[in-house]
């Protein structure tokens, strides 16, 4: 009987020239009556960027999870360069030379960069000999890789551009030669994400093999030279980039035709519907997160604000929607609203004529175990349709209503009576979309609309809002998407460190000119920046 590899040893296997770096043979993964993975196979070339897409839920996390030791998967095996290995822990991973730089950081923010890249990789007891090793190291992937990092900065000092440099680092100091990223630009500027994508090619020049997991197909146009697309825990195609299309691979996600690009007609803007001067909003720690800024938004336009998360434009937002407090002027339609006493609530807000989509559905949107039928009520319980008198709420009247909205925006599974928890994230943006923009707002406040969901539901998500926009209605949104803010805005606002950095009409800039006024510059329109 064959005995089975010792946890992260690899089996000498018959030679093949050349050996792919990975290969991924019937990977299969169940959770409970949850198929993830079904009988997956994909191989990975060496010294090549491998992309893998897909829909929420369909399986690219997990399939990544059993690579990197997290999950074992029930069925299937795992050959790194030719040999079988058996990746039971992430340790095992780093030993088979994998490693992985995760969407949200695994970072010690009160460490410097030198001890969070030798945390648990220390040589022994006494840690001078593993910094003095770690620095001499880092300093040749700086000029190597373009990795150039101050190794004596403490963490929290760090953007996030350069706290995903360090993740880098400690994955090439553990000296993987397989590097795994999770939607690596969700969080940086263009000129980071620019940045980022110097150092994949460099790493790629130099025989490491990247996975890249991003939902970005212009990402995976740009720097990729396969992709994979799976769909419902199976691998549905395996394609070269050059051979392929944006509009095929959202095929391939979705099943079906996808509108890549927000179709819309020029804004027709009326009368001015919201207007704000010399907002500040100071924190519950005193530290003041808006700084005196000011703008307006008309009826049947789209206000985007443009910004790096963490710049303002969440507290922006808590203030509009009633959830914060602040100084200066908000008006609606001309009337001033309380930003401090007790009318400066959520609740004065819809009454107002205010509906809010907030940033994190599941925090602020959503009550995950209350059904879907409560949640649709949530906020509107007042309304006079969802009560029999004063003492009763009309059960029967919300469900209808439920039904009704989860119809007209295509919430699957429609059923009232599934918790929020059940639904996928996309179908828990549109149950929060359809609570709030079937009240028929005067201004809706939305943020992060596609934040997590789908491409396909990306696609009726924008379609709503441009609607609403159609209807005469005024719309802020906040997007950390600056293709999405492009896509979707007529007039662009940029906010950098609480402040607004400048203002552009959409179609009259681009994300250059955008990317650097996020970053806290103010362009030189003669450079054809704006252009």
């Amino acid at each position: 009987m064959a005995l089975a590899p010792e946890k992260g040893r690899q089996e000498t296997a018959a030679p093949t020239s050349p050996a792919p770096a990975i290969e991924l043979r019937g990977i299969s993964k169940a959770f409970g009556p949850v198929q993830a993975n079904k009988d997956i196979s994909i191989t990975v070339q060496k010294g090549t960027v491998h992309g893998i897409i897909g829909e929420n839920g369909a399986g690219k996390s997990t399939l990544m999870s059993i690579l990197y030791g997290f999950y074992k998967a029930d069925a299937g095996e795992i050959i790194i360069s030719g040999k079988r290995t058996v990746i039971p822990d992430s340790q095992a991973a780093i030993k088979a030379g994998i490693g992985m730089v995760f969407q949200h950081f695994k970072l010690v923010d009160n460490f410097t960069v030198l001890e969070n890249v030798v945390l648990g990789a220390e040589d022994g007891w006494r840690l001078t000999p593993s910094l003095r090793k770690a620095r001499k190291l880092l300093t040749e992937l700086a000029e190597e890789y373009e990795l150039n990092v101050d190794p004596d900065a403490l963490i929290e000092d760090l953007s996030v551009g350069h706290r995903q440099r360090v993740e880098i680092l400690k994955a090439l100091y553990r000296k993987a030669d397989i590097l795994i990223l999770d939607e690596p630009t969700g969080v940086l500027t263009p000129d980071e994400a620019d940045h980022l994508f110097r150092i994949l090619e460099g790493l790629r020049a130099s025989g490491k093999t990247i996975i890249l997991i991003t939902h970005k197909l212009r990402e995976i146009m740009d720097i990729t030279d396969t992709v994979s697309v799976m769909r419902r825990g199976e691998m549905t195609a395996t394609v070269k980039t050059s051979e392929t299309s944006p509009e095929q691979l959202a095929e391939l996600m979705v099943g079906r035709k996808v509108l890549l690009h927000v179709d819309k007609a020029p804004a027709q803007p009326g009368e001015e519907i919201l207007s704000v001067e010399n907002l500040v909003v100071v924190d519950e720690d005193k530290v003041t997160r808006v700084k005196g800024i000011s703008f307006n938004i008309r009826a049947g336009e789209i206000l985007g604000i443009a910004g790096v998360s963490g710049n303002g434009q969440s507290e922006l937002l808590e203030v509009l929607g009633g959830y914060a407090k602040a100084t200066g002027s908000i008006r609606l339609h001309g009337k001033e609203l309380d930003l401090t006493g007790s009318k400066s609530d959520g609740q004065s807000r819809r009454a107002n004529g205010i509906a809010h989509v907030p940033e994190d559905r599941h925090e602020e949107g959503l009550i995950l175990d209350f059904e879907a039928w409560e949640n649709m009520a949530f906020g509107y319980h007042n309304d006079a349709k969802y009560n029999k008198n004063k003492f009763l709420m009309d059960n029967k009247a919300i469900l209808e209503d439920t039904q009704g909205k989860m119809d007209r925006f295509d919430v699957r599974p429609p059923n009232p009576h599934l918790h929020a928890a059940n639904f996928s994230g996309g179908n828990q943006q549109k149950i929060v979309l359809a609570r709030e923009i079937e009240r028929n707002p005067d201004l809706l406040l939305i943020g992060q609309p596609t934040r997590g969901v789908d491409i396909g539901a990306i696609e009726f998500i924008h379609q709503q809002i441009v609607a609403l926009r159609d209807q005469g209605k005024a719309i802020l949104l906040v997007s950390v998407e600056l293709e999405e803010v492009l896509s979707l805005a007529d007039r662009i606002v940029v906010m950098f460190d609480g402040k607004i950095m400048g203002e552009r009409l959409a179609g009259e800039t681009n994300e250059r000119e955008l990317g650097m006024m996020m970053a806290g510059m103010t362009p030189d329109k003669s450079d054809g920046a704006g252009a």
